[in-house]
C-alpha cells in the first residue's frame, strides 16, 4: 500500500525523523531506508540502534503508536496521491475480472484511511481482500500475509502476482512461490529470480501482469 499505490511512505518516513528527534538524535537516511516497508517493531529497533540507544530503557509500544498516530494525522492533512500509474492499474485489473488483494504491514486502524480515500475516489472498495498489520500472524518477509491472501480469494501462487516496493515485500512475495512485480521507491531492489523490475506502474495492462507470471527477465 504505502509507497506502491499511493505517495504515503514519505509521510511514514516523516514521523520517523519526528520521533528520532524526540528521542534526542537525528535519523540517518541508511537507517530511514532500512526501515521502509518493516513492521513498527523493527522500525524501532531500527532506530534506538541508529541512535545508540538501549531498547530496554524505551517504551517500544508508545514510541510505535505515536509514529503511528502521526503517521495518520499527516495522511489527514496531506492527503495520499497516488503513485505513478496506480489508479489507471488497479481500474484495468478490474475491468479484467481479476480478483485483487491489499497486503499490507500498515496496522488496520491507519490502513482504513488510505482504503477509505482509495473506495471514495473509485466509487467502490476494488480489493476482494484485505490483509493488515498481524492479520495473517506473521509479518513481512514471512510469506503468512500473502499466503493467507490467496487462501482467502481462492487463488494459487502460480496464477498470483505480487507488486511490491520494498525489500520485506518482495521476499515475502517470493517465499510464498508468487512471481512479484518490483516498483522500487525508497529501497533499492536487486535482481533475483522471480522477480521483474519497473520504473512505474504507468502503462500496464492485464496482459502484462499475465506475462510476468511466466517471464525470466528480472530487468524489465
Amino acid at each position: 500500500m504505502d509507497g506502491t499505490l499511493v505517495e504515503t511512505e514519505e509521510l511514514w518516513g516523516e514521523a520517523l525523523y519526528a520521533l528520532a528527534a524526540q528521542l534526542g538524535g537525528t535519523l540517518s537516511a541508511e537507517a530511514r531506508e532500512q526501515t521502509a516497508g518493516t513492521s513498527m517493531l523493527s522500525s524501532m529497533e531500527i532506530i534506538y540502534a541508529d541512535l545508540g540507544l538501549d531498547p530496554a530503557a524505551q517504551d517500544l509500544e508508545a514510541d510505535a503508536r505515536w509514529v503511528e498516530d502521526e503517521t495518520a494525522a499527516l495522511m489527514t492533512s496531506r492527503g495520499m496521491p497516488w503513485r505513478p500509474g496506480a489508479r489507471e492499474l488497479l481500474d484495468t485489473v478490474r475491468a479484467a475480472g481479476l480478483r485483487t488483494a491489499l497486503v499490507t504491514t500498515t496496522p488496520r486502524r491507519v490502513a482504513t484511511l488510505v482504503l477509505d480515500r482509495i473506495t471514495a475516489e473509485l466509487g467502490e472498495d476494488p480489493f476482494d481482500v484485505t490483509v493488515c498489520g498481524e492479520e495473517a500472524g506473521a509479518l513481512k518477509p514471512d510469506p503468512a500475509p500473502y499466503r493467507k491472501a490467496m487462501a482467502d480469494l481462492g487463488v494459487d501462487p502460480e496464477s498470483s502476482l505480487v507488486i511490491e516496493d520494498s525489500q520485506v515485500g518482495t521476499a515475502a512475495g517470493l517465499a510464498a512461490g508468487v512471481a512479484v512485480l518490483g516498483v522500487p521507491l525508497v529501497q533499492r531492489l536487486q535482481p533475483q529470480p522471480g522477480l521483474t523490475l519497473r520504473l512505474s506502474l504507468e502503462g500496464l495492462t492485464a496482459e502484462d501482469l499475465d506475462g510476468f507470471l511466466t517471464t525470466d527477465d528480472a530487468s524489465r
